[in-house]
Formats: structure tokens, C-alpha cells, sequence
């Protein structure tokens, strides 16, 4: 229980000093306010932060001092938009009040910078694709259109992994353990949906799915979730035959709703060897692909 009490003090220390410290850097023409009288200090006072945030003074500075007071994440909300916080800093107030980060719906068109797709390149023995939002594929490289398909041939709803799964028959064939699979996949789609409940792309595809697959449509309805894992998918390819993959989801940097999704090939099944085998046979280069 010490070692607890102490790490909290610890937080609120740091999280009393980080506040000042954005607090000093701003005037009170930064903010809106007139400049009064002559400061001795630099920065805001005390007192107009709390005006700005609308919280009381006495409050505030008991926040900076670093004494037992919690702020709710509606007040460090109120606090990092009086304080002019970037998307950085505001993260890193909330981690130091132990609140969860407020986590903003990403709008507008997505992109794939040109490392990730140079990363993609770079995986040539690996089968991989970058995942949007409502996991769009955005990008993909060439073991992963040799071993699920083009998905240049695909448009609109149709190169969504939802859609794919429960609606593309050829697809559905590829997968061994498709009734496991789809199920995992489902929850873990739900889990990342939650966010854009109502937004009209992902009512779209949610819609479209339970009306052409009565296997979504009964899994929908179960309301499972699960956070993104590792697991292992069995192919039956249509050339190569049985091939057994380990696929991992990584987060992308910068962007909290864009994932790298690998596919890791396994000793079971020779899948290396058969992976080696198709991109031999193939005649293009492996480069990189991206939805235009």
C-alpha cells in the first residue's frame, strides 16, 4: 500500500510541475485575456487558468501542489484546452492522473505514409497489409496478394476485411477454421467500432453484412469484444494447399486507428517453403501496393 500511496505522490508531483510548466510558456494574450498589471513571473497566473478551465482557484492550486485532489477527465479536458496542450502533452496529463486519454474519431480520407509502405516492401517472405479505420485494407504487400488475392480488384465496401470475410465466398474457402476465425475477428471489429457508433460508413458496412450473411448477423447480435491478439490462421490455398500462419496487429505510430497487420509463416505445413515456392512463380517485383 506504501509503495502505491508513493507512486501516486509521485504522479501528482510531476503532474503539479508539468501544469506550471504550460502555465509559464503562455500570456494572457495567448489565451484571450487582457495583460493587467506588470507580472513579476512570467506566464498565466493561478487564477486565470481556473477562470479558463472554469474551476475554482483554491482547487487549482491544490492540483498544482500536488495534493490528494482527482480530476475527472472532464477537467483535464477543461485544463489542456485553457492551457493550449498539443495531442502529445494532452496524453501525457491524462497518463500522470491515471485517467484514460481521451481518444478523438480520426475523419477525412486515410493515407499510408511512405516508410510504413517501404516497411511493407522490406517484409518479402511475410504477407502484410495495413488496415483503416473500419479496417479498410489501404495497403498490402506481394506475399499477401499471392496468398489471400489482389485486392486491387476490390472496391468501396468490398476491400473492407469484414466484408471480405463474411461475404466473399473465395475468401471464405482459403480459411480452414473460417467459423473460429470469424467469430475472433467480429469481436475484435466490434471492440475497434466502438468508438464511431453511428458513424454512417461503419453503420454501412455493419448493415450491408447483416443482411447478406446470416453468420454476421448472429454474431453481431452476441455483443462479444476482444482487444486485437495474436493468433494462428490456417489456409488451404488454391495452389500451394494447407499453410499455417501466425498473424500479429500492430498499432501504427501517429495514427491510433491505423494497423499493420503480418503474417508470419510457421514449420507447420512446410508454409515457408510453399510461401518461397509462390513468390518464385510469381513474375512481379513484390513492390508495395496502396488503395488510390
Amino acid at each position: 500500500m506504501s509503495a502505491r500511496l508513493s507512486d501516486l505522490e509521485a504522479r501528482r508531483r510531476q503532474s503539479g510541475a508539468f501544469l506550471r510548466s504550460r502555465r509559464a510558456r503562455l500570456t494572457p494574450s495567448d489565451v484571450g485575456l487582457p495583460n493587467g498589471f506588470r507580472r513579476r513571473t512570467p506566464g498565466l497566473r493561478r487564477e486565470e487558468v481556473a477562470l479558463l478551465a472554469g474551476v475554482g482557484a483554491t482547487w487549482y492550486t491544490w492540483l498544482e501542489q500536488g495534493r490528494d485532489v482527482r480530476p475527472s477527465a472532464e477537467v483535464l479536458t477543461a485544463l489542456a484546452d485553457a492551457l493550449r496542450l498539443d495531442a502529445d502533452e494532452r496524453r501525457h496529463l491524462f497518463v500522470l492522473n491515471d485517467r484514460a486519454p481521451p481518444e478523438p474519431r480520426s475523419t477525412g480520407p486515410e493515407r499510408v505514409e511512405e516508410p510504413l509502405l517501404r516497411m511493407l516492401e522490406s517484409l518479402t517472405r511475410q504477407p502484410a497489409y495495413v488496415l483503416g479505420r473500419r479496417w479498410d485494407v489501404l495497403a498490402w504487400n506481394r506475399p499477401a496478394e499471392l496468398l489471400f488475392g489482389d485486392y486491387g480488384k476490390l472496391e468501396g465496401d468490398a476491400r473492407n476485411i469484414m466484408h471480405i470475410l463474411f461475404a466473399d465466398k473465395a475468401h471464405r474457402k482459403l480459411l480452414v477454421d473460417w467459423q473460429d476465425v470469424a467469430s475472433t475477428v467480429l469481436a475484435m471489429f466490434r471492440a475497434d467500432s466502438a468508438r464511431y457508433v453511428g458513424d454512417p460508413d461503419f453503420e454501412r458496412i455493419i448493415a450491408t453484412l447483416s443482411r447478406v450473411s446470416p453468420e454476421f448477423r448472429e454474431l453481431w447480435a452476441r455483443q462479444d469484444v476482444l482487444r486485437s491478439l495474436s493468433s494462428h490462421k490456417r489456409i488451404k490455398h488454391p495452389v500451394a494447399g494447407r499453410m499455417t500462419f501466425e498473424y500479429t496487429s500492430f498499432a501504427v505510430t501517429g495514427s491510433a486507428d491505423m494497423k499493420l497487420v503480418v503474417y508470419t509463416p510457421l514449420v507447420a505445413d512446410q508454409t515457408a517453403e510453399k510461401l518461397d515456392a509462390l513468390l518464385a512463380a510469381s513474375k512481379t517485383n513484390g513492390r508495395g501496393r496502396t488503395a488510390r
